[in-house]
């Protein structure tokens, strides 16, 4: 008896660490008398700062609808369903789940009005409601409701919870999950370097770089396009000779210039900031939301088919001749008129890779700002060489001369373009599951676009304003084999990986091709080409026999954090290689909906008092790691002992560093060593 208190002790030291139960919602009832036995039952959700609850219609896929169960009684009469008030109501993009859903911040307020036959009764039922924020969400929540009706008056009554004491929860969470809490010892050893989320500034700002990195890329590849190269020379040469007498001026004139190509791309984003001051999360909207992915799809394929020569792109030409009026000004704003007239007539090549920096920095979840990174990246490198080349104008004898090869990147291009459109269809496929884009028909695709661009590098495919190849370059060569070896390791990603019977994943394509077990011909439900168990006590029975340590993933299948920590920072080689050959994975959904079978619908103790019955295996889960952890939120990843009762450091949840979560992995897996090593009968199998 003494042990298990001690052990309780510690568990529950060990619980205010490595979790915290979130409760950002709270509920209260009242009752408003309509007259001839009519009442409102008044449903009131208040929420903490930046949480939200979930209206009663959500689409399937999203999250958990609130919803309200009534007890049958035969003298209540329910007049129509449970109205939801429009205050604070707002239907727009979930970053969470990457639809356009309803729901409500601050407050929220249901009515179900009722019609009451009998004299004393008692109406009974439950709610459910799941709470989410801009990162993560808590597991749906049951909340028990009663209203009292006695003498003509119907009051607030006192929900029973259920009787504690008549449950046995020892025995219960034994036929469970084979341990009770105060069999888990908490993690009393310390790594050098503890595992800490990255604040979001720090994060915020990574991205911003990135971004910016991107866009500079872009910009350099619209340097190389027929509408903007042959301007370089052009321009440079109407600064440094139109002011022969004075170079500084020129000199000067040059540099401004280049700034303010920056500056008109700058200024393109503005209005994304004003629409992200209005709402947030209207630019996740732009590029999240599943028709929109199918509109990016349709536009990326026009913007390949103009690369490829087949129409142009242009702006209203009434644009350019007004713009072309304005350098008549003079001075600065006929220099800034000049390069807003390069911005439009260079619109036909740089419109493409703009819409592509678009739908790629607003598909991150950076807002406005990602896209004014990138912008700035585009402009800087858009500029760039007219103030360099102004400076030393020697240099422009260097360059290489206009011809067949400024269309020859035009139409690369489209097909990087083409690849691209197909990484958003496959996004709304993945959302509906439609199925059409599985990874055989992705990697097919690919294969044939990649297959087409060698053939074209290499001269062997002609497209409309193609200059005749008379000799095939060292660059033509060496480019069209290494796209050619691109489409191999394409065609690699269809050999079988022996010990998951999936496809092998190919790292390049990670974030770009779906998951490998989504599949036609082999599927898998394992992330990753990884094993893993689904059922926490055939995982342990399974650690304990290859005397490995656990990982604990508590996730879900409409998480959108949980698919993200799988898609983009588990495929890294390092976490993969010790998810894959140090660790056994034990993935628990806490929203699977699947009926638990009757020996296992179990009464269990409620977080916040009283009882409640498990029904479904997402009650079972979410059960286990709100008892067992004290935490609610999804993901969230817990190192075990083969056995299952040791924590080996403290538990973290969406990580999306991967050398922070490798770090993470690296700490428990030492701390194991190291126990196996001074104590092998607490970790080995006798």
């Amino acid at each position: 008896m003494v042990q298990k208190l001690i052990l309780g002790f510690f568990v529950l030291i060990s619980n205010m660490v490595i979790g915290q139960i979130l409760d950002p919602v709270e509920w209260s009832f009242k009752v408003v008398d309509q007259g001839n036995n009519e009442y409102d039952l008044v449903f009131i959700a208040e929420m903490e700062e930046k949480w939200a609850l979930y209206s009663q219609f959500v689409d399937e896929g999203g999250p958990i609808p609130t919803s309200f169960e009534f007890e049958e009684n035969v003298d209540l009469e329910r007049i129509g369903g449970v109205l939801e008030l429009e205050e604070n109501k707002e239907t727009k993009n979930d970053p969470i789940f990457d639809m356009v859903v309803s729901k409500f911040y601050e407050k929220a307020t249901f009515v179900q009005r009722v019609r009451l036959a009998g004299n004393d009764m008692t109406i009974k039922g439950f709610l459910t409601f799941q709470a989410c924020d801009d990162e993560k969400c808590l597991m749906p929540t049951d909340v028990p409701f009663e209203f009292s009706y006695k003498n003509g008056v119907l009051e607030v009554g006192e929900a029973d919870l259920g009787d504690e004491s008549v449950v046995d929860y020892e025995d219960v969470n034994l036929q469970l999950y084979g341990l009770s809490p105060e069999d888990i010892q908490p993690s009393v050893d310390q790594c050098e370097t503890q595992v800490t989320s990255l604040s979001s500034d720090v994060k915020s700002s990574k991205s911003l770089w990135n971004i910016f990195g991107l866009g500079f890329l872009g910009g350099l590849l619209a340097l190389l396009t027929p509408c903007v190269f042959p301007m370089i020379p052009l321009t440079v040469s109407f600064f440094t000779k139109k002011n022969d007498a004075d170079k500084s001026t020129g000199f000067s004139k040059a540099i401004l210039y280049g700034v303010f190509i920056l500056l008109v791309y700058l200024i393109l984003s503005v209005p994304f900031h004003l629409l992200d001051s209005v709402n947030p999360d209207i630019l996740n909207e732009i590029s999240t939301n599943v028709a929109l992915n199918i509109i990016f799809f349709l536009i990326f394929l026009f913007f390949a088919f103009s690369f490829f020569g087949y129409y142009e792109l242009t702006l209203p030409s009434s644009w350019t001749a007004k713009t072309t009026k304005g350098e008549s000004i003079g001075g600065i704003m006929g220099v800034f008129f000049m390069a807003l007239t390069l911005a439009i007539v260079s619109f036909s090549c740089t419109g493409p890779i703009l819409g592509s920096l678009l739908a790629g920095s607003l598909t991150t979840d950076g807002g406005a700002w990602q896209l004014t990174a990138g912008m700035g990246g585009f402009g800087v490198a858009l500029g760039l060489p007219f103030a360099l080349f102004a400076a030393f104008p020697q240099w422009l004898n260097s360059l290489p001369k206009s011809g067949g090869w400024l269309n020859t990147v035009k139409v690369v291009l489209g097909f990087l373009e083409l690849a691209l459109a197909f990484k958003f269809l496959s996004n709304a496929d993945l959302v509906k599951h439609w199925g059409i884009l599985k990874i055989e028909v992705f990697l097919g695709i690919w294969i044939l676009i990649f297959a087409g661009l060698a053939l074209y590098i290499l001269g062997k495919i002609k497209f409309p304003h193609d200059s005749p190849i008379r000799k095939l370059s060292f660059l033509r060569v060496s480019t069209g084999v290494l796209v050619a070896a691109f489409t191999v390791y394409l065609l690699s990603g269809f050999r079988m990986n022996d010990e998951t019977g999936t496809y092998k994943s190919l790292t390049l394509l990670s974030g770009l091709a779906p998951p490998v077990g989504y599949s036609w011909l082999h599927p898998n439900e394992c992330p990753n080409d990884l094993d893993c168990f689904k059922d926490l006590k055939s995982g342990i029975a399974y650690a304990e026999k290859v005397n490995k340590p656990i990982m604990l993933d508590f996730t879900g299948y409409a998480c959108v954090n949980c698919r993200k920590m799988e898609e983009h920072v588990w495929p890294d080689e390092t976490i993969k290689r010790y998810l894959k050959e140090d660790f056994v994975l034990i993935s628990l959904y806490v929203d699977d909906k699947e009926i638990l079978p009757e020996n296992e619908q179990k009464t269990v103790k409620r977080v916040n008092g009283g009882t409640r019955q498990l029904e479904n295996y997402g009650h079972k889960w979410a059960n286990f790691q709100t008892q067992f952890f004290q935490a609610n939120s999804q993901p969230f990843y817990v190192l075990l002992s083969p056995d299952g009762k040791q924590i080996l450091n403290d538990p973290v949840g969406y990580t999306p560093d991967e050398k922070d979560y490798a770090s993470f992995l690296e700490c428990g897996l030492e701390i194991f060593r190291q126990k196996e090593k001074s104590s092998p009968l607490n970790f080995s199998v006798n």
